[in-house]
């Protein structure tokens, strides 16, 4: 037995694409050494999951692999899958990046941990099976694992949800865990949560993880080393904490200055405060003082279910204003009601009571004309772009739509207004003809973006906009924010998770908590002196970019 769990020479992945060959990953060369975290990070579409998928032969039937994986002795390059599935699981384990879609919904996440059990092991009776089901569930933290494994996926956070993706990935005590964007869309609290499992079982267990990520902040928490990927290449491999000090490749110190930092809002592109000058100050009603808020929502309460089976508060009296020309940040821990409020906003959650008015319209009351009106002035953003474009749409027609239906644009107008929107975005030239199964999560994303900013909203409603997107990305995407609401002066309630994104781009910040609001504020006073012990907590859990600094604040964290 070597050092080495996993060695990666000169791979090299091509698609067949309409008979043209696109190369996803080209000479990769990489090791992974016994009971380490190697990060492999980049851009979107820089080849980083096309090289995990291929470890575990899961690329589709137009991919061809060359080059040689070796597993300790064994070559994975050509193996049928007849021999892939001896590998999958027993050998190696596999967290994807979007547990709700990983996980079957008609099973509980309880049959869906024994089965991964019994699959490694077919000799236990049903009871150890069970048994070994609630102990995996207890290793991850899971609370009260012997009934939450009775829950369905849909029953449980996006946290928990990852969670029993680690367990079942650790049924068969893998000598290599391969984790591709474990955090992503995670608050800051849950994300440090799942980081210190991941540490935890990493260390007691010895098993080695490849961990995929584009947040550098995680990279500087968990990983040993650091492999630095760009259009399938490998353009710098080395130390964690060297790479952070003294990076050698001009690609990875670009990558470094992308990442937001909290405090750095003087050194970000300036965002003209338009409309804003009194919100800066922490009077959003006082913005304009000519014109109601953008978004208005007063005593707002968001309830499910019924009498019969109970019923949920998702939304507990919440009162604020979004002004116009301003951005107002709304975080929170998973289920604190910050998505709920957001599908309020435009309609699309139940209001028990209390109101929301959007561009001064009463959502409650509105007339059906009046609604229609309201959608050409109110836009959204949703968290997972997977499920909110069509599948059967090109990227040029879902960019398109909206401006065919509600403007009437035709012929080369709506051609030259689109090619702009996806140029605004990163997605110019070749892409607008691609479907969306065909781009990277962070490329979707990017266009329900265009989508949404194809009309010119009053307001828009970001729901993590920017959770899917590598860090330049996710600077180019805010470069664009930015831009447009210069331009357009629109109103915008920025969901996120990630308080540094909140630092560069908000000019307040709404903080809740299990629905209600705990504070509300000009960021500055939030960030740097904030009232709440939970606000502190969510500001101690956020990950920075700095190996040494990130240790020394998890130490502070966990000794609290």
């Amino acid at each position: 037995m070597t050092d080495t769990v996993l060695s990666v020479r000169d791979l090299t992945v091509r698609f067949d694409v309409d008979g043209e060959e696109q190369v996803a990953v080209e000479a990769a060369t990489f090791d992974v050494r016994r009971g380490e975290v190697l990060a492999v990070v980049g851009e979107s579409g820089s080849g980083k999951s096309v090289s995990s998928m291929a470890v575990l032969g899961l690329l589709p039937a137009n991919a061809t692999v060359s080059g040689s994986i070796r597993l300790d002795d064994d070559e994975l390059v050509g193996r049928s899958e007849a021999g892939f599935r001896q590998v999958r699981g027993d050998r190696v384990a596999m967290i994807f990046q979007d547990p709700t879609a990983a996980l079957d919904p008609v099973f509980t996440v309880g049959y869906q941990i024994e089965e991964a059990v019994r699959r490694h092991d077919g000799s236990l009776t049903r009871a150890a099976v069970r048994a070994r089901a609630v102990e995996l569930a207890a290793s991850v933290e899971i609370p009260d694992p012997a009934s939450r494994l009775r829950m369905y996926p849909h029953q449980l956070s996006g946290g928990q949800c990852q969670r029993v993706m680690i367990a079942m990935a650790l049924a068969s005590d893998p000598d290599l865990l391969i984790a591709d964007e474990p955090t992503t869309a995670l608050d800051v609290t849950v994300q440090a949560e799942v980081l210190d499992v991941l540490r935890r079982l990493q260390a007691g267990s010895g098993t080695s993880i490849l961990l995929i990520t584009h947040d550098m902040g995680v990279v500087a928490d968990l990983a040993d080393r650091v492999v630095v990927m760009r259009s399938g290449r490998v353009v710098e491999t080395g130390d964690v904490g060297d790479l952070f000090a003294s990076p050698t490749a001009e690609y990875t110190r670009d990558l470094l200055d992308a990442v937001p930092r909290m405090g750095d809002r003087a050194t970000a592109v300036p965002r003209a405060e338009a409309g804003s000058a009194a919100a800066a100050s922490g009077d959003a009603a006082a913005a304009d003082a000519g014109a109601a808020p953008a978004l208005a929502v007063r005593g707002l309460v968001v309830e499910y279910g019924n009498r019969i089976v109970g019923r949920f508060r998702a939304v507990d009296d919440v009162s604020l204003e979004v002004a116009r020309g301003e951005i107002l940040g709304l975080v929170g821990e998973s289920g604190s009601g910050k998505t709920t409020i957001g599908r309020a906003a435009v309609g699309l959650a139940p209001v028990s009571s209390g109101s929301v008015l959007a561009t001064g319209v009463d959502l409650a009351s509105a007339s059906r004309r009046e609604r229609a009106a309201v959608r050409e002035r109110v836009a959204m953003v949703f968290q997972n772009p997977t499920t909110s474009l069509n599948p059967r749409y090109s990227i040029a027609q879902t960019v398109a739509e909206p401006l065919q239906v509600r403007r009437g644009l035709r012929g080369s107008e709506l051609t030259d207004r689109v090619d702009a929107l996806l140029s605004d975005v990163g997605l110019g030239g070749a892409w607008r003809e691609r479907y969306p199964h065909e781009l990277s999560g962070g490329q979707r994303q990017r266009v329900a973006i265009a989508r949404a900013v194809a009309l010119d909203p009053e307001l828009l409603i970001a729901d993590e906009p920017t959770s899917a997107l590598d860090v330049s990305v996710q600077a180019r995407v805010l470069d664009v924010f930015r831009s447009l609401q210069d331009r357009l002066g629109f109103a915008c309630l920025f969901i996120s998770h990630d308080l540094a994104v909140v630092d560069s781009l908000c000019d307040r910040i709404a903080v809740l908590r299990t629905g209600r609001l705990v504070e509300v504020g000009d960021r500055d006073a939030i960030l740097t002196a904030p009232s709440d012990d939970y606000t502190r907590r969510l500001i101690a859990s956020a990950p920075v970019p700095d190996p040494v600094e990130q240790r020394r604040r998890r130490e502070d964290r966990l000794l609290a």
